[in-house]
C-alpha cells in the first residue's frame, strides 16, 4: 500500500500544491510553521476522515477561502484508487472513492490505512484512558469493519440511554431503559471480544521491539482492562445486562451510564512498573515507538499489506538509538517524514516544503 500523489487546493496554508511520493522514505524538510504537519495531516484525513488536530473542519480551510479540496491517489495491491474530500463553509464535507459518494465514514475506513505517530502520541501513555480508548478503535476501526460498525452502534445506544436518564423520572427510565439495555449489551459485548484479541496481538509485537530498543530484559506489557471478565461473546452480553440494570439507580443519579467499555482501559508497563504513573518522558517515548512499530506488523498480519507509516516531526524527539531503530523498523513500508532537516542517512524522495508553497 503507497500513497502516490496529493493534491491540495486552498488548504490550510497551500493556496494549489501537487506532491508525489515514492515507495520506502519519504522526507517532508522544511523550517517550523511552514506547513509540514498540514500535509501530512491531509493525509490523515483522506484515511480516516477527520483530522487528528481540529474537530472545527471549517479550520481546514485557507484562510479568506470558501472551501478546500484533497486529493488523493492510493496504489493498493490489486488497483489504485482515488479519494477526494471537499470542505465547504457552508456546506460541510464531502467525500467521494474512485467516484462514487461517501455517506458514512465506515466506507472510507480501512482503504487507506495509516499509521500516525507525533509527540502528542505520548498522550496514550501518561494521560486518561480516553486517549488508550481513542488509540484501540481508531487502530481496530481501520482494520476491521465490523468494529467500527459495533461502536457506532454501540455510541449511539449509550447516547440515547444517557438522554433518557435526563429526560424522565427514574419510574419511567427503569421501565423503559431495558429497550437500550438489550442492544447496548449485545454491541458492547462485539466490542470487548475484539479489544481484548487486538491487546494480546499487539502487547506482543510491542514487546518484542521494546526489547530490541531498550535492552533484552526491558519487557513492555500491555495488559486490558475490560468492563467485563467473562470469556465468551455470550457470557460478555448477559454479565453487562444484568450489571447494567442493576446500576439503574446510580446511573439515575450520577446523570450517565456508568457500566460498558467507554470506561475501559488498557495498562502499560515496564518490568511491572505502570508507565502511566511512574515512567521516565524516555520509557514513554520508547513505549510509544514500540506500539506504534507494534501497529504496522498488526495490519500487515491481518490483512496481507502494510499500512503507511507517517512520522510527524518525532524524530527530534528520539535519541540516535531509537531514531535508528525506528528507520531500520520502516524498511518495507512506505514512510513519511516531516523534520526541519535530515541527518539519519539516505532517503528514498527529498520533498523541499518551501518550494510548495505559494
Amino acid at each position: 500500500m503507497k500513497v502516490e500523489k496529493v493534491v491540495l487546493e486552498n488548504y490550510r496554508s497551500y493556496s494549489q500544491a501537487e506532491i508525489t511520493f515514492r515507495d520506502g522514505l519519504n522526507v517532508i524538510c522544511g523550517p517550523n510553521a511552514i506547513g509540514k504537519t498540514n500535509l501530512m495531516e491531509s493525509i490523515f484525513v483522506s484515511a480516516i476522515g477527520r483530522s487528528p488536530r481540529t474537530k472545527n473542519e471549517k479550520d481546514l480551510i485557507k484562510m479568506g477561502e470558501n472551501r478546500a479540496y484533497i486529493h488523493l491517489t492510493l496504489e493498493k495491491k490489486y488497483r489504485k484508487h482515488n479519494i477526494n474530500v471537499e470542505i465547504d463553509r457552508s456546506e460541510g464535507k464531502k467525500m467521494n472513492v474512485d467516484g462514487a459518494k461517501i455517506s458514512r465514514l465506515g466506507e472510507l475506513l480501512g482503504l487507506l490505512t495509516v499509521v500516525y505517530f507525533s509527540p502528542d502520541e505520548l498522550k496514550m501513555i501518561k494521560e486518561a484512558p480516553q486517549e488508550r480508548r481513542h488509540f484501540t478503535d481508531l487502530s481496530l476501526s481501520q482494520e476491521n469493519k465490523a468494529y467500527y460498525l459495533a461502536l457506532s452502534k454501540y455510541n449511539k445506544l449509550l447516547l440515547q440511554r444517557n438522554k433518557l436518564i435526563k429526560q424522565v423520572d427514574f419510574a419511567e427510565f427503569s421501565q423503559t431503559a431495558y429497550i437500550w439495555e438489550t442492544q447496548l449489551a449485545d454491541a458492547a459485548a462485539e466490542i470487548i471480544v475484539k479489544r481484548r484479541s487486538f491487546i494480546e496481538k499487539i502487547g506482543k509485537i510491542a514487546d518484542k521491539y521494546h526489547r530490541e530498543i531498550a535492552g533484552a530484559g526491558e519487557d513492555l506489557t500491555l495488559t486490558y482492562e475490560p468492563c467485563s471478565e467473562c470469556e465468551t461473546q455470550e457470557e460478555i452480553k448477559a454479565d453487562l445486562l444484568k450489571r447494567l440494570e442493576e446500576s439503574q439507580k446510580k446511573d439515575y443519579e450520577l446523570g450517565y451510564t456508568t457500566v460498558g467499555p467507554h470506561r475501559e482501559d488498557f495498562n502499560i508497563s515496564c518490568k511491572g512498573i505502570d508507565l502511566r504513573k511512574f515512567g521516565s518522558q524516555g520509557q514513554q517515548r520508547t513505549a510509544a515507538l514500540s506500539i506504534k512499530l507494534a501497529e504496522i506488523e498488526y495490519y500487515h498480519n491481518e490483512s496481507g499489506e502494510k499500512p503507511v507509516l507517517l512520522l510527524d516531526d518525532v524524530l527530534s524527539e528520539l535519541d540516535e538509538k531509537r531514531r535508528a531503530a525506528l528507520l531500520e523498523a520502516t524498511k518495507g513500508t512506505q514512510t513519511i517524514i516531516t523534520c526541519t532537516e535530515f541527518t539519519d542517512g539516505d532517503c528514498d524522495h527529498l520533498i523541499k516544503i518551501k518550494d510548495l508553497i505559494e
